[in-house]
């Protein structure tokens, strides 16, 4: 929902609030059948690594078992997809274990593979993803609604840190603002300024990980009574906020428009609770 600096203890990070969504991933484990790790979960090297470090972590063996993923995540499209996978590995390993690794644990394990995301924490925050550190929560439940399409392509995360940190440093008095006005909006639970900065937000992006059809949304974003604009800044999606569902009427109106544009959108509840 938004991404920008955050000053922490002298240093400049990429700070996130995260916008949940109700789409998921899988990590299934099956005990006594036949499987090999590197087969069973072949091009999920982060997934592979997470149970390094559980077994590492907790003095652990597995047992002799087969693995299985499923996933409703795309890849590279700004959706947290390998965040997920980790979690989904770390939380299938503690059923196997009968143990429950708490959120500061994950973002200890977190922190030796990959910039994530906070999308398994139990409400909204403000993460530090290179540090996986929790700056500060948002305790009250935020329900919003979004109507988003994919412009195509991915995006590799790692690659993006250099150049968004650049980018922040130009642009730091306007993110700085940003910031604020979100803090206060969530310390109110001001559901329109929340949209409001997550615009702003996808505005500043423009910068760095462009989507094309940012300026047409913003234009006719009051046409379709959105509250906010949305992206993936690490991502290709972009779409409409709205903090009560569209009815059919105006769902009917958006996939007409987004269709003009070349694109199928998605409708999607977000939220932690």
């Amino acid at each position: 929902m938004l991404q920008g600096p955050c000053e922490h203890e002298g240093e400049l990070q990429i700070g996130i609030i995260s916008l949940p969504v109700r789409r998921y991933s899988w990590i299934h484990f099956a005990p006594g059948e036949d499987g090999d790790i590197d087969a069973d979960l072949a091009g999920k090297d982060k997934c592979r690594r997470a149970i390094e470090l559980y077994l590492h972590r907790h003095r652990r063996r597995l047992p002799h078992g087969r693995w299985s993923h499923d996933s409703e995540l795309p890849l590279g499209k700004g959706m947290a997809s390998s965040t997920a996978d980790i979690v989904a590995t770390i939380r299938c390993l503690d059923r196997i274990f009968g143990l429950v690794t708490p959120a500061p644990a994950i973002s200890a394990l977190l922190r030796g593979i990959e910039r994530s995301d906070s999308v398994f924490l139990d409400s909204h925050a403000l993460y530090l993803s290179g540090r996986q550190q929790v700056l500060q929560t948002f305790d009250a439940p935020l329900r919003l609604h979004a109507c988003y399409i994919d412009e195509g392509g991915t995006v590799e995360t790692e690659k993006l840190a250099a150049p968004l940190l650049s980018h922040y440093r130009r642009q730091l008095p306007a993110y700085r603002a940003n910031l604020r006005r979100a803090l206060d909006a969530f310390a109110a639970h001001d559901v329109a300024a929340i949209c409001a900065c997550a615009t702003r937000s996808a505005e500043l992006a423009q910068g760095v990980t462009p989507k094309r059809h940012l300026q047409e949304l913003l234009e006719r974003r009051r046409e379709f009574g959105a509250d906010g604009v949305l992206v993936a800044h690490t991502g290709s999606l972009i779409g409409y906020l709205y903090a009560l569902r569209p009815d059919a009427l105006r769902m009917g109106a958006l996939s007409s428009f987004f269709r003009g544009l070349g694109h199928a959108c998605r409708f999607i509840e977000t939220g932690v609770r």
